[in-house]
């Protein structure tokens, strides 16, 4: 989802790929540049279908558990679950991608999420599902995901090349959210109308578009980078490698706080459907699809932005907070409704902005290491905060842990804010522009050339 040592208001840096002159201007790209690659064409729209049936699991995976438990918490657990191995096995995964052919280990962790969903749609239409089935799925889903996750995000700087990364990021982000739109709602039907189960079948046959994809693509045309060798220390090197840069480490740790407590959706949504508003499946599914209109505006206005600013990654993720905790004391139904459109952008532009910076900022020989810790630290944070959340909400109310997760990432945006500003050499600035108040980031030089003489 920088420049040189955190400045938080600079553009990153051109992608190690390619050497690029520091002066040359960034021009803002086409929205759907990166579809003219046919490689990248044919790896967008089989995802278009494959998000179509992940999106459709979890809200079936979500409302199945809710139904059989009554209980947030028991919907926390599963989420936790699906995100533990990133947690405990994530960085494993990074070394593993660096040593390993992107294509046909992406074709291998496809097969597993489909053979997984199909076993749990087995399981449901049969009428023998039971909690812990659900809990096993998820782990073993989770399980695919430590190696799928960093080999996708280091996959579209192969399928583009350095040119087209920034653009190729967020239009990957919009399909996944896009998806968003249509999932939930034929998951919504479909729980009505006839079941779990068959969201999850559907879901299972949906990674025959991907597979497809995978084996139809020209490998004379890939970006390939140069595998790491097998030897020790990989591991360390890539920690050493991200802490020793700021740009990473500081971006890293403020989406590892807000996907601990701020991004439990499933969590939260269920509960507010469920309990505040009492309402079913639908209503549920209607909160995921608002928050996908948003979430897609997001990103394809990323698509259109040249840079990656860490000035706008602090500010989505302050707006993103704040919202949360209105969203919590809305009293109606459509009100908390139409929050979550907003909610939806601002989540999406701090996703995004971090993925892009970090991928432009990694060299390539480190990058499935940088991008398994980045996801190890988004998605793993759920194990921890998921259980969390659900416990705070079944307490004290949907409406307190929302807006303890809001609070946790405004307070989290501020701090790094501050940190990433200092580390750059940046102080705030209070003044005037064309007749209005203007606070903002500028260089020490400047601010201290601007200082009245006395």
């Amino acid at each position: 989802m920088s420049t040189g040592s955190g400045a938080a208001s600079a553009p990153a840096p051109a992608p190690h790929d390619t050497p690029t002159a520091p002066d040359t201007p960034r021009r803002r790209s086409s929205m759907f540049s990166s579809l003219r690659i046919r490689n990248y064409r044919l790896f967008f729209l089989g995802q278009v279908v494959s998000n179509i049936g992940t999106w459709m699991q979890r809200i079936a995976q979500d409302w199945l558990v809710l139904s059989l438990t009554g209980s947030s918490a028991a919907v926390g657990i599963t989420t936790a679950l699906q995100f533990l191995p990133m947690l405990l096995f994530g960085l494993y995964g990074g070394v593993l991608v660096d040593r390993l052919r992107k294509r046909p280990t992406l074709a291998v962790t496809q097969i597993a999420m489909a053979l997984t969903s199909l076993a749990l749609a087995v399981l449901t239409l049969t009428g023998r599902v039971e909690v812990w089935h659900i809990y096993v799925a998820a782990f073993a889903l989770g399980l695919a995901t430590v190696v799928d996750n960093p080999a996708r995000q280091s996959f579209v700087s192969e399928l583009v090349g350095p040119g087209q990364l920034q653009n190729a990021v967020s239009l990957n982000s919009a399909n996944f959210q896009s998806a968003r739109l249509v999932g939930p709602a034929v998951a919504g039907l479909l729980i009505t109308g006839v079941g779990t189960g068959w969201a999850f079948l559907l879901n299972g046959l949906s990674f025959v578009a991907p597979l497809t994809g995978l084996l139809l693509m020209r490998a004379r045309e890939l970006h390939v980078v140069e595998r790491a060798p097998r030897g020790k220390g990989q591991l360390r090197e890539g920690l050493r490698y991200v802490a020793g840069r700021p740009e990473l480490i500081w971006p890293i740790a403020l989406v590892g706080f807000m996907g601990t407590f701020a991004f439990n959706f499933p969590v939260y949504l269920s509960a507010f459907a469920d309990d505040v508003f009492h309402g079913d499946a639908g209503v549920y599914s209607m909160f995921n699809t608002l928050m996908a209109v948003g979430s897609v505006s997001g990103a394809l206005l990323a698509a259109r932005r040249g840079t990656a600013r860490l000035r706008l990654l602090i500010v989505a993720a302050l707006a993103f907070g704040a919202l949360e905790i209105v969203a919590a004391a809305s009293p109606a139904l459509w009100m908390f409704a139409l929050l979550m459109i907003p909610l939806g952008l601002f989540a999406m532009t701090v996703n995004v902005t971090t993925n892009t910076a970090i991928q432009m900022s990694t060299d390539p020989a480190v990058r499935g290491r940088v991008m398994a810790l980045y996801m190890m630290v988004f998605l793993g944070g759920s194990p921890v905060g998921a259980p969390v959340v659900g416990w705070i909400t079944d307490t004290y109310g949907a409406r307190a842990g929302l807006a303890a997760g809001g609070a946790v990432a405004v307070l989290a945006a501020a701090v790094i804010g501050l940190i990433l500003a200092r580390v750059g050499g940046l102080r705030l600035s209070i003044g005037w522009h064309r007749g209005h108040p203007q606070v903002r980031f500028v260089p020490r030089e400047r601010q201290e050339a601007l200082a009245p003489v006395a």
